[in-house]
């Protein structure tokens, strides 16, 4: 997946300025899609240039002028495009999890730290989520909103990103908590951590 279809897609729910693109991404598309803001202005002028995207100058009183984008029909054809290509499989790939891995072999103080941190940062995008959840279907219920709703991607994906976060939060206080358990901080015993199974 390229940003740029990151990009045409956020643009579907409307005209934003590149500001207002950073901020929503910060959001609701971080989740699943990383991008700085700097990257997001530089793909937008990509797109332009490509005739995805179209731009319009905005004059301001008193501040600087904005740029406002809006997804063209070009655009829309690009994603379908893109929809129809075959996805391909995720995987994880966290330095965190290979702090864990190695976690018999040395003082797992630190990682046990890590760990904690991680459960607070996934806590706080939960509490975000679901929020912004809550935002987009107003006083609908969720299950009637998933059914009816005019644009239920953006819903969909939020709802993928706070089980993701959910899980993760779980899953780091079980871990933080079974190596403060286990004693010495989680270091394996005297002549173990680097024996290997038989066969």
């Amino acid at each position: 997946m390229a940003l740029r279809h990151a990009v045409l897609a956020a643009l579907l729910d409307g005209e934003f300025s590149g500001y207002q693109l950073a901020k929503g991404f910060d959001i609701g598309v971080a989740n699943f899609w990383h991008a700085l803001p700097q990257q997001l202005y530089a793909e937008l002028t990509r797109l332009e240039g490509d005739g995805l995207v179209s731009g319009r100058e905005v004059v301001q009183d008193g501040r600087p002028n904005k740029r406002m984008f809006r997804v063209t029909d070009a655009g829309v054809t690009e994603l379908q495009r893109f929809a129809t290509a075959p996805a391909k499989p995720s995987f994880i790939r966290d330095d965190l999890l290979v702090k864990v891995q190695a976690v018999d072999g040395v003082d797992a103080t630190p990682v046990i730290a890590q760990l904690q941190e991680r459960a607070a940062v996934a806590e706080a995008k939960v509490e975000v989520l679901g929020k912004l959840l809550r935002r987009l279907r107003g006083d609908v219920d969720e299950e009637e909103f998933l059914l009816t709703g005019q644009r239920i991607g953006p819903y969909l994906t939020c709802q993928r990103g706070l089980a993701f976060e959910s899980e993760t939060r779980a899953w780091c206080l079980r871990a933080a908590e079974l190596l403060v358990r286990r004693g010495s901080a989680g270091r394996a015993p005297s002549g173990s951590a680097h024996r290997r199974p038989a066969g």
